[in-house]
């Protein structure tokens, strides 16, 4: 099934291709420059640090429904060994075999791709087994530290959590903008909290997954006119699951990655955020959210802090 005319006609309107040159490979990561970071360093006040990510376990958010991305398997592979002889100190190593996109994790620009191409026009084939991702792997994205932005569109509307079928739309973004007393500028990356989340720390993993809250293919739009450096949210598919368009699987997916080059989280853990913004009465902070760099991956595990 080809891809709607409602999908080009948003690609045509959001796309960055070629707005930092030929060779960028980080998308809005650019918009991140020293300014935003010295005035995101700002927004620390209390100190207080929130950690944003779910534990790494084997018993994980992943059920089987994307092949090959496992849960951890971490395996001691020595315990307390003399490895420099006897009465000499004694070390322990540990070993783990998981997806990178198994937890809470940020998607390259190279996760997806549609008609042949990746971020900036690049072939598709230019990701391969052997050489991975040529261009725009996850090591390319650098420190992501910026200014934080929660949009907490559960709370804005009185919810614990948003319903499973619930699209979230521009109109919803910025009304928790306008709940949270904040607004979203150039550089910002933006959190946008559903609740979702709370149904796998309740225990059932699949639930979480399917039917899933999350953001409609009208919010790339809404993004873009803000220059928004990068956005995650608390659910495992991002966007709404299933498709608002039975016929049109990923299609924010691929608008934010491939036509903005904006990097996208999943599986953040916003409930003791959201807790926390509340208290203090104001949702923009200092996030910290550095990639792994697994060099030519196309996505990798993160442990976000958000700082107050």
């Amino acid at each position: 099934m080809s891809l709607s005319p409602e999908f080009h006609d948003i690609a045509k309107r959001v796309n960055n291709w070629g707005r930092w040159g030929a060779d960028d490979e980080i998308g809005t990561l650019n918009l991140v420059t020293d300014e935003v970071v010295r005035a995101a360093a700002a927004e620390i006040r209390s100190g207080r640090r929130v950690p944003l990510a779910l534990p790494l376990k084997e018993d994980g958010v992943q059920v089987g429904m994307i092949p090959g991305r496992i849960n951890p398997l971490h395996t001691m592979v020595q315990i307390n060994q003399e490895i420099f002889g006897p009465g000499t100190v004694a070390c322990s190593d540990d070993a783990v075999t998981m997806g990178l996109q198994a937890g809470t994790h940020w998607d390259a620009l190279t996760h997806v791709s549609h008609s042949g191409r990746i971020y900036n026009g690049r072939p598709a084939s230019s990701i391969t087994a052997h050489g991975r991702a040529e261009f725009s792997g996850i090591d390319k994205a650098g420190p992501i530290v910026s200014r934080g932005v929660l949009l907490d569109v559960a709370r804005a509307k009185g919810l614990d959590r948003l319903p499973g079928g619930h699209a979230v739309t521009p109109e919803d973004l910025s009304e928790a903008e306008e709940f949270g007393g904040v607004t979203v500028r150039a550089g910002d990356i933006v959190l946008v909290r559903t609740g979702q989340v709370q149904v796998y720390l309740a225990g059932d993993k699949h639930a979480y997954g399917f039917p899933s809250p999350g953001l409609s293919i009208r919010t790339p739009e809404w993004f873009h006119a803000r220059d928004v450096a990068a956005v995650a949210n608390d659910t495992l598919t991002f966007e709404i699951f299933p498709p608002e368009n039975e016929d049109l699987w990923l299609p924010v997916h691929a608008l934010d990655l491939v036509e903005m080059g904006m990097h996208q989280g999943q599986n953040w853990n916003l409930e003791k955020l959201s807790t926390a913004c509340a208290e203090e009465g104001r949702y923009a902070f200092l996030l910290s959210a550095m990639p792994e760099p697994f060099v030519g991956a196309v996505g990798t595990p993160v442990a976000p802090v958000a700082v107050l």
